[in-house]
C-alpha cells in the first residue's frame, strides 16, 4: 500500500472510530488513565470497523477489550491486574484484558509453548498479533482524535481480509483461531486467506 492509499485508509478508520459512540466512550475511559500511555487494541477496533463496513447496527459485543501499553519499568502481572480492576470499576459492563507488552516474553512460553524475545516497543508488539487486520491499536490524543498504530498497514482491515501473521502464529494455531472466531458467519463479505 503506497503512502497516499495508507493515509486515506487511516483517515477512513479514524472517521469510523469517531462515529462509533461505544468505541469513543471506551477510548475516553482509557485515555483518562495517566499511569501509562494505553491503547485499545485488536478485536474491539477490528470488529467496529468491520461492523461499520458491513452495515451492522450497534456495536458487536466483544469478548474482552484489549488494553495494551509498553513499560519496561514494571512488567509485573499485578500491575496489569490492578489496572484491569480500575477499568472494571469504571465500566463494569465490559470485560477488560490489560497487557503490558514489555512483559509478554515472561509468560508467553507458559501459555503458547515456546519462548519469544522481549518486545522493544508497543509498535513492535502490535506487529506480532495473529492476523494483519488485527494489528491495530488506538488511543485518543490530546485533541480527542484517534491516534492509530498499524505497523502492518490497514489494507487487510479496510478490505475485510483475514490473513495469518506468521511472526508468532503457526498455521495450525491460525486455523484454530479462524474456527473459534467464526469471521465468515459474523461478516459474510469477509475474505479468509488460508494459513
Amino acid at each position: 500500500m503506497n503512502t497516499t492509499t495508507q493515509n486515506i485508509a487511516s483517515e477512513t478508520i479514524a472517521q469510523i472510530i469517531q462515529e462509533n459512540s461505544w468505541l469513543m466512550r471506551i477510548l475516553a475511559i482509557v485515555s483518562a488513565r495517566s499511569e501509562a500511555k494505553c491503547y485499545v487494541g485488536a478485536g474491539a477496533i477490528r470488529d467496529a470497523v468491520w461492523d461499520h463496513i458491513s452495515g451492522v447496527q450497534g456495536p458487536t459485543k466483544v469478548k474482552d477489550i484489549d488494553l495494551v501499553f509498553h513499560d519496561e519499568m514494571d512488567t509485573s502481572e499485578q500491575r496489569d491486574l490492578q489496572l484491569e480492576r480500575v477499568l472494571q470499576e469504571l465500566e463494569p459492563s465490559e470485560q477488560w484484558e490489560v497487557t503490558n507488552q514489555a512483559g509478554v516474553h515472561l509468560w508467553f512460553h507458559k501459555k503458547f509453548g515456546y519462548k519469544v524475545e522481549p518486545l522493544r516497543s508497543l509498535e513492535e508488539a502490535v506487529s506480532t498479533w495473529p492476523e494483519y487486520a488485527s494489528c491495530i491499536a488506538v488511543r485518543l490524543d490530546k485533541d480527542e482524535e484517534p491516534e492509530i498504530i498499524a505497523p502492518r498497514g490497514l489494507v487487510d482491515l479496510v478490505e475485510m481480509r483475514v490473513r495469518r501473521n506468521p511472526v508468532r502464529v503457526t498455521a495450525e494455531g491460525y486455523r484454530r483461531r479462524i474456527a473459534t472466531k467464526r469471521y465468515k458467519e459474523r461478516w459474510p463479505r469477509m475474505t479468509v486467506v488460508p494459513g
